[in-house]
C-alpha cells in the first residue's frame, strides 16, 4: 500500500506543468511514429521493402536531415510520458480492489511499453540500430528452449490477443473519449472518427501479432513471431493482402491523427 507522503509526492510530479507538457509531447511523438509505420506499411502493400515498426520509423528518422533531433524528442517524450502513466497507476482509486489492480496493470503495462520505446529511439540517436523483429525472434527463440517456456509464450500470445480486442472495443464504443475533453463541432467529430477508426485498426493488427506468436509457440517455430513487421507483412500475403494491409495502413494514419489530437486536448488530471 502506498504511504500518504509517497502519495502526495506522485500526486505533485503527475500534476507538474513540465511532466504534463512532456506527456502532451509523447503523445505527439506518438503519433509521429504511427504515421511513418503506416507509411512503411503502405511502402510494403505496393511491393516496396523496409520494416513496418517502430525500429523501421526510428531508422527513418535517424536517416532524415535533422532526424537526430526529433528522435531525441522521441526520447524526451515517450520517456515523460512513461513516467506520467506510471505515476498514475499507482494513484488510481477505487472501492473495487479487483478493479483498481486491474487498471492499475494495464496502465504500468502500457507505461512500461514507452519507456522500452524511450529506450530504442535513445539507441539510434546515439547512432545504434536495433531490429524489433529479431530481437522479438530471438525472446521467443530463448522462451522456447527454457522448461515450461512455450507456455509462457502462449501466454504472451493471449495478452497481446487481449490487448487487441482491448483497442478495438475501445475504437467501437468510443470508450477513448474519457481520455480526451472532445471539442465541439467539426474538430471534435473530426477527433471522434479518427479515434474510432485508430483504434480498431490498431487492435486488428495486435491481433495478427498475437495469432502469430501464438503459432510460433505451438509449432516449435520462433522465426513465426516476428512482431508488429511481420503481422503487418503476413496480411500483405493474403489473397487482396495489398488492400488489406493499405486499409490497415490508413486505420494507423487515422490512430497517429487521433494522438496529435489527443496531446491537444489529453484530460491530464
Amino acid at each position: 500500500m502506498i504511504s500518504d507522503l509517497a502519495a502526495k509526492v506522485a500526486r505533485t510530479a503527475k500534476r507538474s506543468d513540465s511532466l504534463q507538457i512532456l506527456a502532451r509531447l509523447g503523445f505527439a511523438v506518438n503519433g509521429l511514429l504511427h504515421l511513418l509505420i503506416a507509411g512503411l506499411a503502405i511502402a510494403i502493400a505496393v511491393g516496396g521493402g523496409g520494416t513496418a515498426d517502430q525500429s523501421g520509423a526510428f531508422g527513418q528518422l535517424a536517416a532524415s536531415p535533422g532526424g537526430v533531433f526529433v528522435l531525441w524528442a522521441v526520447v524526451v517524450g515517450l520517456f515523460a510520458l512513461g513516467l506520467w502513466l506510471l505515476l498514475g497507476a499507482f494513484l488510481i482509486q477505487g472501492a473495487d480492489p479487483k478493479r483498481k489492480w486491474s487498471h492499475r496493470v494495464v496502465e504500468t503495462s502500457k507505461a512500461t511499453v514507452y519507456l522500452v520505446l524511450a529506450g530504442t529511439a535513445a539507441t539510434f540517436a546515439l547512432g545504434g540500430t536495433t531490429n524489433s523483429a529479431g530481437s522479438t525472434r530471438d525472446t521467443s527463440a530463448r522462451l522456447m528452449s527454457a522448461p515450461g517456456g512455450v507456455f509462457v509464450l502462449l501466454a504472451v500470445a493471449l495478452v497481446v490477443l487481449a490487448i487487441g480486442g482491448y483497442f478495438v472495443r475501445k475504437g467501437a464504443l468510443k470508450k477513448f473519449t474519457a481520455d480526451i475533453s472532445v471539442p465541439s463541432g467539426p474538430a471534435g467529430s473530426a477527433i471522434i472518427a479518427l479515434g474510432m477508426v485508430g483504434y480498431i485498426a490498431k487492435g486488428i493488427a495486435l491481433g495478427v501479432m498475437a495469432v502469430l506468436i501464438g503459432v510460433a509457440a505451438l509449432t516449435l517455430d520462433p522465426s513465426k513471431s516476428t512482431g508488429l513487421d511481420g503481422a503487418l507483412k503476413s496480411l500483405a500475403a493474403l489473397p487482396s493482402g495489398e488492400i488489406i494491409l493499405t486499409a490497415i495502413a490508413i486505420g494507423l494514419i487515422a490512430y497517429g491523427a487521433y494522438c496529435f489530437g489527443r496531446a491537444w486536448r489529453a484530460r491530464l488530471y
